[in-house]
Parts: structure tokens; C-alpha cells; sequence
């Protein structure tokens, strides 16, 4: 049930965005002759690997120097028109087609990136793999947008946030999802996504 809602949801969301997608895209390209889309490795569902695409948000080559880092509120290799993207989550709308193609959902555990780490408060770099809860994370496919997503602030450590991400996994359902989703259009429609503290 679920699958067939992710479907025909992300097909009528395709073709109604597509307006957006010529918008955002000349948006886009005319800040800084930059490419359109930005791609990356994400992990899905039992552990496998998918590429996500996003509307790039930030300058060219924006890791070159760093290596993945992960966007502060005030990072500024952010754009001017990837600030808007980011606020109102319009960066993720290439991820409908992920949904549709089955890679992801329209809710639950957000996607991460391969051999990704986490710093500890003493400074002490771990794996993610190694948090308890992130296996159980990729028993679904990760969501556009979730119970984490929705309600965890933006520092929250990972260790938490996997236990969130597992309190969905025991009370997903139907009702909950459709909550997130209609929280989800409002924080967007308020442009908040990148106030994490005060969202909802």
C-alpha cells in the first residue's frame, strides 16, 4: 500500500513540478554557469547503494577543499538561489524520481551517504555503521522527508537521531506517515527546512 502511494504520489508530483524544475533549473545556471544537478551515493533499503539527485544549492566543487562536510545554517559556499532551494527543500524535488524508480519513499529514515562518520563531543570520529540503530535504519527505504527530518534539530548528535529514526520504524503507519508529509508542506511552504530548532 504504501509503495503504490509512494508511485502514483511522486508520478502527479513529477508532472505538476515540472514548471519548477525549467524555473529552478535556469535559476540555477544563470547564479554561476554551474551544472544544473547535483548527484551523490546514498544507502536504501537493505543496504543498497543509489544515486540521489538534488538542485545544486552550493558553489562548484563545494567539497574540493573540505571532503564531505555536512551544510551548516551559514555555510557559505551556499548560493543566493540555493539558500531559497534549501529553505523550502525545492533542492530535493529530483528526489521524486527516486521515489518513483523505488530507491526511496516519500517517508522515513533519511539517506546517508556511504562510510559516512560522525564527530563525538570529545572529538572522537566514529563511523556511523558502528551507532546502534543504523542498521535498522535500511529495513525501509529512506524518506524524502520523516520523523527525524520533521522534528530533530540540525546538530542533534547521529546517535539520536537513529533512535528516532527506530521509534519510526515501531510506529510507521499510514496515519503517521500522512502527518509527516502534511507537516513536511508546512514547513515548507513557511520556508523553514534550514531552522531545524523551530520548525514546527
Amino acid at each position: 500500500m504504501k509503495r503504490a502511494f509512494d508511485v502514483a504520489l511522486s508520478a502527479a508530483g513529477l508532472l505538476a513540478s515540472l514548471p519548477l524544475w525549467i524555473l529552478f533549473a535556469a535559476a540555477v545556471k544563470s547564479e554561476d554557469g554551474g551544472p544544473v544537478f547535483f548527484s551523490q551515493e546514498r544507502v536504501g533499503l537493505n543496504g543498497r547503494i543509489f544515486r540521489a539527485r538534488k538542485f545544486r544549492s552550493m558553489i562548484p566543487d563545494a567539497e574540493a577543499g573540505t571532503g564531505p562536510v555536512q551544510a551548516s545554517e551559514h555555510d557559505p559556499r551556499i548560493t543566493r538561489v540555493g539558500r531559497l532551494l534549501r529553505a523550502t527543500a525545492m533542492d530535493e524535488l529530483p528526489q521524486l524520481w527516486n521515489i518513483f524508480i523505488g530507491d526511496m519513499s516519500f517517508v522515513g529514515p533519511r539517506p546517508l551517504r556511504p562510510g559516512e562518520v560522525d564527530v563525538m563531543g570529545d572529538g572522537h570520529v566514529v563511523a556511523l555503521h558502528d551507532i546502534r540503530g543504523y542498521a535498522d535504519r535500511h529495513r525501509v527505504r529512506p524518506g524524502l522527508t520523516g520523523l527525524a527530518q520533521v522534528y530533530a534539530p540540525r546538530d542533534l548528535p547521529r546517535a539520536a537521531k537513529f533512535r528516532i529514526d527506530r521509534l519510526y520504524l515501531k510506529r510507521a503507519g499510514v496515519c503517521l506517515d500522512l502527518k509527516l508529509l502534511l507537516l513536511s508542506f508546512w514547513i515548507t511552504g513557511r520556508g523553514k527546512w534550514e531552522q531545524r530548532d523551530s520548525k514546527v
